[in-house]
């Protein structure tokens, strides 16, 4: 039987809804500061147990929180995702078709690039070849701003890639969608789209991930085929 929801769960839950993606350290603060509101017991370890809770009666309205993480620094994050629908369908109240276009283009030319990037340029000129409605490139320069507003990307340097959001909430959308080359990464098993690829075997690892596998190794060598680890392990 499931635990039961308290007014401590409630409040977390809307406060994350509220800001759609959360990172770790504040849904922890987050967690205590609704158990002393609601004087409910707090244990600080417990937060993963107590959105288990929050899940169990979310089950039925086909939502879920879910723990991502991020590709540049390895930090846990937490998002609310719709399961009933892909978010692609679910970005469609938000965006209007062109946009919607655009992103979808965007995203192929992220998860198709060998460093999971996509740099401006090659982004603003596929604005005036879109199928549903062509963009002047002032006009994509707005769209992409507002998406990485509303995280669905993240922009670095005129560089863009899918934000945490993004990847937690379509995680089953781009499997399913780039199955030659979308890949899970083989240490936390999560989607990967900025990653480092074995030469020999061809599994991918989150940058943070290869960090933190091969700290402590003077020889790095993939965990599946034992080959030496061909790839600058990142600083």
């Amino acid at each position: 039987m499931a635990a039961q929801m308290t007014d401590a769960h409630r409040r977390f839950l809307q406060v994350l809804m509220s800001h759609g993606i959360m990172e770790g350290s504040e849904a922890r603060k987050l967690h205590r500061r609704c158990c002393e509101i609601h004087k409910v017991y707090y244990a600080h370890d417990k937060l993963d147990d107590f959105i288990s809770t929050i899940n169990s009666h979310l089950q039925p309205l086909f939502m879920q929180i879910r723990k991502g993480m991020s590709e540049g620094d390895g930090r846990a994050h937490y998002a609310l995702v719709n399961l009933a629908e892909t978010e692609i369908t679910k970005m469609a109240s938000d965006y209007t078709e062109n946009e919607l276009e655009l992103f979808r283009k965007t995203m192929d030319l992220i998860i198709l690039s060998e460093n999971g990037f996509a740099s401006s340029t090659d982004i603003l000129n596929l604005a005036d070849q879109l199928k549903t409605k062509k963009m002047k490139k002032k006009e994509a320069e707005q769209v992409l701003k507002v998406f990485v507003e509303d995280k669905w990307l993240s922009e670095r340097n005129g560089e863009y890639t899918l934000h945490t959001r993004c990847i937690i909430e379509m995680e089953q959308y781009i499997l399913s969608n780039y199955q030659d080359v979308a890949r899970k990464c083989n240490i936390c098993h999560s989607l990967a789209i900025q990653s480092q690829v074995c030469e020999s075997c061809g599994i991918g690892m989150h940058l943070p991930c290869v960090r933190k596998y091969f700290r402590a190794q003077t020889e790095p060598r993939c965990p599946q085929c034992n080959d030496v680890w061909s790839c600058d392990i990142p600083g």
